[in-house]
């Protein structure tokens, strides 16, 4: 990497620590810029920059701020250093193709040494935005997440099983009598038992309304996953927009587009309003309250826009906390730069929560998994991309957001 690179390397690094979402792209774009008109002048470079590396209107006072802190010496110096020549680069992205030869290396290979730089595709989908996917990449993405494992946490069970270690159970006095029979009643030989796992039940409410309409077709394709998987235990799910929706037969089919299909068929209020406080009631009153939620894992897919009464929404989100064995709140904006969770439905929620997690890419679907498996964000090992409010946090009153 030359020096004017390195200082590219460096701004682009500068700007995302200051919120700012600066891709790769965007910043391979930004050197071609500045090849283009060069980084001797200062309004140049400026515009270069802004062109290429900002997106939204609202980022422009932060680039400034960064680009007159950065660029202040850096300017005159980039336009004087000279590049060292070094092997052409070739940017590919792995296909499935068998072959390990970039393209064209063969015809440039008298060039000189060709260094070739190559990433996976399904790497970069798994981070891509579920919302700015185009028809062929969600159709990848759905390959990626109908192959998800969700598995549910396991809790003790009051059934117990053989045990061939010693001193892990209460003892089994029946094959303790039966095998002391053979030494003529005296138990030489004593047997144990252990307590047995079983997964907890997972419940789904899935936000369909308009506002989650671009990540609700994702979530509802993992909810399938779940109720899919072997071992996840029992998983219901209810989708939840002016009404509420049970699609948990729908989606009780292996193949996933039959299964959606059937799903979306039966959910009249698709891509409609919100109404969570009152769909949230209806779901305790019929069943949360009377054994659904009860000791359950309970996931809510949502961006928090309601159209009712935080009271309310706090009021049964207060009542399913107290039946529940974990609360999950499932957020894609959280992804989102600067994200605060100030929706009002967000706010009232917010305190019965054990895990906030995001929920916009494949990769943050991937960690959901892995909460759920490993019973919070803390046992998923702090993954980044999902950060967790915890008991602990709840009871100090402190949300880690």
């Amino acid at each position: 990497m030359t020096e004017p690179d390195r200082i590219v390397a460096g701004f682009a690094r500068a700007l995302r620590a200051q919120g700012l979402a600066v891709t790769l792209d965007s910043a391979v774009l930004f050197v071609r810029a500045l090849d283009a008109v060069g980084p001797a002048r200062r309004a140049p470079v400026y515009w270069a920059g802004r062109a290429t590396l900002v997106r939204r209107p609202e980022d422009v006072p932060v680039y400034d701020r960064v680009f007159a802190a950065y660029w202040q010496d850096r300017v005159a110096s980039a336009a004087t250093m000279e590049a060292v020549p070094g092997p052409p680069v070739t940017l590919a992205v792995d296909e499935d193709d068998g072959g390990d030869t970039p393209p064209d290396a063969e015809e440039r290979s008298d060039a000189g040494d060709v260094l070739a730089l190559r990433w996976s595709a399904v790497e970069v989908l798994r981070h891509a935005d579920l919302a700015g996917l185009r028809a062929e990449e969600w159709a990848e993405a759905q390959r990626l997440i109908s192959a998800l494992r969700v598995a549910a946490e396991v809790r003790p069970s009051r059934r117990t099983r053989p045990s061939r270690r010693r001193g892990h159970g209460p003892p089994d006095l029946r094959r303790t009598v039966r095998r002391s029979l053979a030494h003529g009643g005296v138990p030489i030989q004593r047997s144990w038992r252990e307590p047995v796992t079983r997964p907890r039940r997972m419940v789904f409410l899935l936000d369909v309304s308009g506002s989650m309409e671009p990540y609700a077709r994702g979530l509802v394709r993992f909810a399938h996953a779940a109720v899919a998987s072997r071992g996840s235990g029992r998983v219901e799910v209810f989708a939840l927009g002016t009404r509420l929706t049970r699609v948990t037969r729908e989606l009780d089919r292996r193949d996933p587009e039959a299964a959606l299909t059937a799903a979306s068929g039966s959910i009249v209020d698709w891509s409609g309003g919100t109404r969570l406080g009152a769909g949230l009631r209806e779901f305790n009153d019929r069943w949360g309250v009377r054994g659904a939620a009860r000791g359950s894992v309970v996931v809510i897919c949502s961006d928090g826009w309601d159209r009712g009464e935080p009271g309310l929404l706090a009021s049964e989100m207060a009542r399913l906390r107290r039946v529940a064995h974990r609360v999950v709140w499932v957020n894609p904006l959280k992804a989102s730069p600067g994200y605060a969770p100030l929706a009002r439905g967000m706010a009232a929620a917010l305190p019965y929560v054990d895990d906030f997690v995001e929920g916009h890419s494949v990769s943050s679907l991937e960690h959901l998994a892995a909460i759920l498996a490993a019973g919070g964000t803390e046992g998923a090992g702090g993954t980044e991309g999902a950060a967790g409010t915890g008991r602990a946090g709840r009871r100090k009153g402190v949300l880690q957001l």
